[in-house]
């Protein structure tokens, strides 16, 4: 039920980061298309993060000590860019236009995630 929950979390974050970020565009042809392609490029985005994320954070440890956690912002930019290509190649009508989209695209999905998760509780059974 929690990963469910984490998906639809991330769904909507993707759908208000299109709404708020230009150059991150969904360009489905009707409602219910949209929503299938931002439930699976909110899964494509789930399991680069947790794949890819934890090796990089291992790997580039010395950059996130020296920028102070800023070279986490790029990471999450480039996971984004990712994002993209492999949704691009799996023919999703999902978009970012470069860097830059894909960098405030990272922060608004972050910020947007954390938000809701803050409302919704990851595991509605917990009490």
């Amino acid at each position: 039920m929690g990963f469910l929950i984490r998906l639809a979390i991330t769904a909507v974050a993707l759908w208000i980061t299109t709404l708020i970020v230009p150059g991150v565009d969904v360009h489905a042809r009707s409602g219910g298309n949209t929503v299938l392609t931002l439930i699976v490029v909110a899964l494509i985005f789930g399991v680069i993060n947790a794949v890819l994320k934890p090796v990089i954070r291992v790997v580039g440890c010395v950059f996130y000590l020296l920028t102070l956690g800023l070279f986490a912002l790029v990471v999450n930019a480039l996971l984004f860019l990712l994002t993209d290509r492999i949704a691009g190649g799996l023919d999703l009508p999902f978009q970012v236009d470069g860097f830059w989209p894909a960098f405030w695209g990272a922060i608004v999905m972050t910020v947007v995630t954390w938000l809701i998760s803050v409302i919704v509780p990851d595991n509605l059974d917990r009490r």
